[in-house]
């Protein structure tokens, strides 16, 4: 395997499912080769076939779909794509649960649930866990006996702080990829995913792969345009002409997949600073705005000393059609966000430098302004970028796919925190 100019030293088989193959990597410890394969299955693999060319499409799918995940701020197996047909991931212990994120009610849910009717739109999601048991047709579980069955992986044992840390990771992982593949206007109606633990870290990460077998897609919302596995399950008999159907959307999904990875639209934060010696506040700003992938543009402008050059320099901004949130940084008396914000229909936040001698003073010129103005005060420079993030990212999915996973790893970290602290009180 000498694909991307590097030839692997492929140790041991360490497992094959009915779609994969995982091997250790000689040269590298820790990390494994994922190798995919032309089998699609369904139903338990009770209807198995071979489809040409299926081992890169899904290959290319899961691949993107991770490091959409990665970029956006989860915690992933997944460290590279290696070859059309394999990735590279750390080694992990898998956790033998398939947890099945629902948006619209469909399938094998109506089965379980008769009387709710195709189309039942959740909202929260709907969880539900699956143990993974070929023999007993991966039997659905509750909380209850995920804690009862105090299964051992990878040296942790999986109790209520780890259900619960799968269980939101879950959540936040379904609303990313929706998110994602809205903008390609197709509704992601479920998704199955399955976690490990890091051999090397004994973190909980998302693992095995997402790809075509793994959601159901409809673009547009409709059911008869699908485009995922579900055509396979459906088929009355596996014709060459219906493996050529099958396989079509299987590529549809892969080439639209890599446009999840594009922003939908180019957007920025102007700084404004009212004498360069905010620059320190600024730069605060920049660096947490830089987190979010938003660009920063700098400009030093008076609002009390220069109002003509301070409207000029908004007008540069406001038109080439780019959104663009303004900040004005301005210590003392500031005038700089409140005169933007009477002559902008774009948003503009304050977020003021205080300094200790005059500071709950100088703020009320910010708090306190004429009536007509929206312009919002936030006095933390990371906050401030945050703001202007949530403003970006209602047009950006990448923006906002990176506020999400934010609140994921906060609420994982006070989670973990919580454990760390219970055992050393005990």
């Amino acid at each position: 395997m000498s694909t991307n100019h590097i030839t692997l030293k492929v140790g041991q088989k360490l497992n094959e499912g009915k779609t994969k193959q995982i091997f250790e990597l000689v040269d590298q410890p820790g990390l494994v080769l994922v190798q995919s394969k032309d089998q699609i299955t369904a139903g338990n693999a009770v209807r198995k076939d071979q489809m040409q060319g299926k081992a890169a499409i899904a290959n290319k799918t899961t691949s993107c779909v991770f490091q959409l995940l990665q970029e956006s701020g989860i915690k992933t197996a997944f460290v590279k794509q290696h070859s059309d047909t394999a990735f590279i991931a750390a080694h992990c212990e898998m956790i033998p649960i398939e947890w099945v994120c629902r948006r619209v009610a469909t399938g094998s849910f109506l089965k379980r649930n008769p009387g709710v009717k195709e189309g039942y739109r959740f909202s929260p999601l709907k969880m539900e866990m699956f143990f993974k048991d070929d023999a007993n047709n991966d039997p659905q579980w509750s909380e209850e006996q995920l804690l009862e069955a105090k299964l051992c992986v990878a040296g942790l044992t999986i109790g209520q702080c780890e259900l619960d840390i799968m269980s939101r990771s879950t959540v936040a992982i379904f609303e990313i990829v929706e998110k994602a593949w809205a903008t390609q206007n197709c509704t992601l109606v479920d998704m199955k995913i399955e976690f490990g633990v890091s051999v090397k870290s004994g973190e909980i990460v998302l693992a095995d792969v997402i790809d075509n077998d793994s959601w159901r897609l409809w673009p547009a919302g409709d059911r008869s345009q699908q485009k995922d596995k579900q055509m396979y399950r459906e088929l009355k008999e596996v014709t060459p002409e219906a493996m050529q159907m099958v396989k079509r959307n299987f590529e549809w999904v892969s080439e639209r997949v890599k446009l999840l990875l594009e922003p939908q639209a180019s957007s920025r934060v102007v700084l404004l600073m009212g004498s360069t010696s905010d620059v320190a506040h600024c730069e605060k700003i920049r660096k947490a705005c830089a987190s979010y992938g938003i660009p920063c543009v700098l400009r030093v402008t008076s609002a009390h000393k220069g109002p003509d050059e301070t409207l000029r320099i908004k007008a540069e901004y406001e038109g080439d059609g780019v959104p663009t949130v303004f900040v004005a940084v301005a210590g003392r008396s500031n005038c700089l966000g409140p005169v933007m914000s009477g002559n902008t229909a774009y948003p503009v936040i304050s977020c003021p430098p205080l300094t200790p001698d005059w500071g709950p003073q100088d703020v009320w010129s910010s708090l306190r302004m004429p009536s007509g103005l929206g312009c919002s005060t936030v006095l933390s420079p990371e906050a401030c970028a945050q703001f202007a993030a949530q403003i970006l990212g209602l047009r950006d999915h990448l923006v906002w796919c990176k506020l999400r996973a934010s609140m994921l790893n906060t609420w994982v970290s006070l989670k973990l925190a919580d454990k760390k602290f219970q055992a050393c009180s005990l």
